[in-house]
């Protein structure tokens, strides 16, 4: 029973991080312009705006 138990809550977490993955690759407001995902394309184009 207890090992049941293990492998659901994992597969649950598995299925978790993957829906997470999937919202982040998605998610248009963190996609930079290295696809890295880390913003340094949005990074840039504000500091240029500011001058």
């Amino acid at each position: 029973m207890t090992q049941q138990i293990l492998v659901i809550l994992i597969f649950v977490v598995a299925l978790g991080y993957l829906g997470w993955r999937t919202w982040q690759s998605m998610n248009r407001r963190n996609a930079g312009g290295c696809g890295k995902g880390c913003g340094c394309e949005i990074d840039k184009m504000t500091t240029s705006t500011r001058r």
